[in-house]
């Protein structure tokens, strides 16, 4: 079986649709390479950032939820997602951030790299990693960040946990992560080094509060396999661990199963294939609402039920 190389996509909740999208697709840089909905709650809007191609590993996704409860932050959950950044970037993300009502906190040095952390609109936690050797992406040209600043692609996340030993065998025995070293209550886990999104670190944080799920939580984080049969061996393993494995659940652009980590964190592995541009070409992703087969018969209640949306024009940010 061959061991995880990284993330697939995280999925958290947002509040307004309008504020989601304006943030990471304007704001930061990220191209909406699809809107869709929720396939459990097809009510619900469900957008997926990404680089310029939604490459597995630069993928972030979003329930829109408008009458949500806000989430608290706490043990049981995935707390923060991070992106890499070109080294020397801070000071214009730090004035990009400020300028659209984005309070960051001081650069922080973990394992040897800077780090700018910071809360989304909706009061999820994002980071942003100098890396000196970035990982290969497809830069979004037409988006609002010139490469020399720009994310690329998903650095690691941050799980708080209660007791961090069953989670930690779970990533090196069962999903072929390796133990990279820890500082303070944080413990590191990569596996690929080449992939996007290859570090898991969990955060050891005996007897404080659970989380309260809602809005700004992060939902689930998933992980990538290559294909079909790939996911299948982890399914077999996984229920042969004990694990309560979801059936394979096809989300169009990938297949997904689901279970939750000893942690109460909910995990999901899903395939690379066959990928965000199955229903529409590169040069117009994420332009028009896709419905999956299933649902398109319901295309006018459906529409009707969601929140109008814009693209708002692209502001391309200086070098300067």
């Amino acid at each position: 079986m061959d061991p995880i190389r990284g993330l697939h996509h995280v999925t958290a909740v947002a509040s307004d649709p309008q504020r989601n999208v304006d943030f990471y697709r304007n704001v930061l840089g990220q191209r909406l390479v699809k809107r869709t909905v929720n396939f459990d709650s097809p009510d619900t809007y469900h957008f997926y950032f990404a680089d310029e191609v939604g490459n597995p590993g630069s993928v972030l996704t979003f329930f829109a939820w408008p009458n949500m409860r806000r989430g608290v932050r706490g043990n049981g959950e995935t707390n923060v997602v991070a992106y890499n950044v070109p080294v020397g970037s801070f000071p214009f993300w730090q004035e990009r951030l400020k300028q659209n009502g984005i309070k960051t906190e001081a650069i922080d040095t973990r394992f040897g790299q800077n780090v700018l952390a910071f809360s989304d609109p909706d009061g999820m936690g994002v980071e942003l990693v100098e890396v000196e050797s970035l990982p290969a992406i497809h830069h979004w040209e037409e988006g609002p960040i010139p490469q020399a600043y720009a994310l690329h692609g998903f650095h690691s996340i941050t799980l708080w946990l209660e007791e961090v030993e069953s989670t930690s065998a779970l990533l090196t025995e069962g999903m072929g992560y390796q133990f990279a070293g820890a500082e303070e209550n944080r413990h590191r886990f990569k596996s690929d080094r080449h992939a996007l999104g290859h570090i898991v670190d969990l955060i050891h944080r005996p007897g404080k509060m659970q989380a309260g799920f809602g809005v700004g939580s992060i939902h689930h984080i998933a992980f990538r396999v290559a294909n079909d049969e790939e996911q299948l061996t982890y399914q077999s393993m996984l229920s042969e661990a004990g694990f309560r494995v979801s059936p394979v659940m096809d989300r169009s652009y990938f297949h997904s199963i689901y279970f939750r980590e000893q942690g109460g964190v909910l995990f999901e592995i899903a395939t690379d294939t066959p990928g965000f541009l199955i229903d529409e070409p590169k040069t117009s992703l994420g332009e028009a609402l896709k419905l999956p087969a299933w649902v398109e018969p319901q295309r006018a209640e459906i529409e009707a039920s969601l929140l109008p949306l814009t693209l708002n024009p692209i502001k391309k940010a200086s070098l300067s």
